[in-house]
């Protein structure tokens, strides 16, 4: 046990053992007595109803104090008889004494009646009042959390949790700009002789799960200095000025320990700009950011002590947080490529046993868009399925359900289609098939599947041929064409549509107002009329300025309709000449409900290679 948890401990221990000592004193010595005459004492010997006699004596009183057992008294029962101080009294019970077969128990003088008075009735409540006055005094003291407010909440990493750059996988780039802070804790002098100063505060900007608290928690391992680490958010509290106490306590607590480490993580908690925001600002939120900034830009350079901070919003900062002399340098945690996902696979897949086939180099493949939070969740739920399903290893079956689970949700097959429901969603996800093998800028087909899961009736699963950081503008269409493959089956086939895909409309003109508003790749020109999209932060973006006309806004409307039209002809026509491939790859869904991307390829090669049938002519 740690000493600290014997010292949390110590109040209540002690309070529990006075407790039982005072309830030991009372069981004792709070029994029931029973005040009864000489004479019906007398009465009681001649009727052998007396089972025990204690006799002493009172000097001051000149009595003799009598107490003990009548038959049939419960074990807290007992009698009190003053008898006179004489040889008659004593002559009367050692009569009756051997007649009888009584105990009798002779005390020499005794004590007066008033110390068993004290013990009964005083000692007890001087017992309990005394322990709850050394425990108030001890909550009252510097261990009371609730009178510390502005204690820092910052804690202090222990060595058993120490983090290194070998149990981070990938972030190559990352790794190597960091590698200069770790250098300076190390040795500082070498810098300090060339005159550079390093930065006082990295700020780590990624999606969630990218992995910037463990690259921060790296960073400290590999410097082996002490680590504080805290969120945003423990600043925040109800009264105003807490927030910045505790900043000036942390930034003290990490001079003393220097060279260390501080990470915020969170940091757009407190840390969002100031003066913004409908109905006035958050006091509190803008003494601690204050606070934070002062104590950032007023401690000496070079002093050892580099600040790590990390936020998924960096667009609602205070641009005090990032200029020169504070957060200084800012490197993106991004999502990782294949190389680095199949490196974190590696890393999480460790104390995994995998069947023998199942590489990590093709589920990198599969993983296209997922972070390394996703990577390690996808592992863990194949994991679980392999328990459930009591098997030794996991095979390509759990990594499949594992995977959709991760994207979609658990598959819901309770669920029960009508028989015309089924057909209508075979066909709207075999249209989207048929549209992404046709067209060489729509994604390769991966999966297709109709049974339901989370808020879809079914979904097809088509991920880019290759990994890019660019898109031409006919990659683009042909998104949106295959985003309408779906609806443009239905009304072919079925001569009616259906609310299947709302979320296709969302994605395709998602995509074709961007063209139009922010790529410049309409007949507006190469303008730039629309911001691109960023987390809603009042004060900045409710009430934000368009940078055009009305008929301009009118103009948009319109050429974003005129891509959706377009493309929904052009996928009207690729439905329509590839009927035969549309009917083969539904009614396949409708038996198996699922297809993988080597059945689809199987049935794509059949259709290729099939003979086609000669039309008949009248002569």
């Amino acid at each position: 046990m740690s000493k600290n948890t014997r010292k949390n401990i110590s109040p209540y221990l002690a309070l529990a053992i006075i407790l039982i000592v005072v309830y030991f004193i009372s069981s004792t010595f709070g029994t029931n007595i029973h005040k009864i005459s000489y004479s019906k004492f007398q009465t009681y010997l001649k009727k052998d109803k007396v089972e025990t006699i204690n006799i002493s004596t009172n000097a001051k009183g000149g009595t003799y104090d009598i107490t003990g057992k009548i038959k049939g008294y419960k074990n807290n029962e007992s009698y009190y008889v003053i008898a006179p101080l004489s040889d008659e009294t004593m002559v009367v019970i050692n009569k009756y004494q051997d007649k009888n077969k009584i105990k009798v128990d002779v005390k020499s003088d005794p004590t007066s009646g008033l110390f068993f008075t004290f013990i009964i009735n005083v000692l007890p409540y001087l017992l309990i009042g005394g322990a709850l006055l050394w425990f108030l005094g001890r909550q009252l003291s510097s261990n009371n959390k609730s009178m510390d407010f502005g204690k820092s909440r910052a804690k202090l990493q222990s060595d058993k949790n120490k983090v290194t750059f070998e149990n981070v996988a990938g972030l190559t780039e990352e790794k190597e700009e960091l590698q200069e802070l770790i250098d300076f804790l190390k040795n500082p002098k070498k810098f300090t002789k060339m005159g550079a100063r390093i930065p006082k505060g990295v700020l780590l900007v990624g999606s969630p799960g990218t992995g910037k608290t463990l690259l921060a928690k790296a960073v400290a391992g590999e410097a082996n200095v002490p680590f504080y680490y805290i969120s945003g958010s423990d600043f925040v509290e109800l009264f105003v000025g807490i927030g910045a106490s505790r900043v000036r306590d942390m930034f003290k607590q990490a001079k003393q320990s220097a060279p260390c480490l501080i990470f915020i993580d969170e940091i757009d908690a407190v840390g969002r700009q100031r003066g913004t925001g409908l109905g006035g600002g958050h006091d509190e939120r803008e003494q601690t950011l204050n606070q934070l900034l002062t104590e950032m830009d007023g401690f000496g350079s070079n002093e050892g002590i580099i600040i790590i901070a990390a936020t998924n919003r960096p667009d609602v900062l205070d641009p005090a947080l990032l200029r020169p002399g504070r957060f200084d340098r800012q490197i993106t945690v991004g999502l990782p490529d294949k190389t680095e996902r199949e490196d974190i696979l590696r890393v999480h897949a460790k104390d995994k046993k995998l069947e023998e086939g199942i590489t990590l180099e093709n589920i990198a493949k599969r993983t296209v868009g997922f972070s390394g939070a996703d990577l390690e969740n996808l592992l863990n739920e194949a994991a679980l399925l392999t328990v459930r399903r009591d098997k030794e290893a996991i095979t390509s079956a759990e990594i499949d359900e594992a995977y959709d689970r991760v994207i979609m949700g658990p598959a819901k097959r309770t669920r029960k289609y009508t028989d015309h429901e089924k057909k209508v969603v075979a066909y709207h996800e075999a249209g989207h098939a048929v549209v992404g093998l046709k067209l060489d800028g729509a994604d390769d087909v991966q999966k297709i599947t109709i049974i339901p899961r989370g808020q879809a009736g079914g979904y097809n699963l088509m991920l880019p041929k290759e990994e890019k950081f660019l898109a031409t503008k006919n990659e683009l269409l042909d998104k949106i064409s295959g985003y309408l493959g779906g609806r443009v089956s239905e009304e072919f086939i079925f001569n009616e549509v259906t609310t299947g895909a709302s979320n296709d409309f969302e994605k395709a003109t998602k995509i074709a107002r961007a063209m139009v508003t922010e790529y410049g790749m309409s007949e507006l020109g190469p303008i730039q009329l629309e911001e691109g999209e960023s987390s809603v932060f009042l004060g900045r973006d409710y009430n934000k300025i368009k940078n055009f006309s009305s008929q301009v806004a009118y103009q948009i409307d319109e050429e974003v309709r005129k891509i959706i039209s377009e493309q929904y002809e052009i996928t009207k026509k690729i439905i329509k000449d590839n009927k035969d491939l549309l009917d083969l790859i539904a009614n396949k869904l409708i038996d198996q409900e699922t297809l993988t991307k080597e059945e689809i390829d199987e049935l794509v090669s059949n259709y290729k290679n099939k003979p086609k049938s000669k039309k008949k002519t009248n002569n």
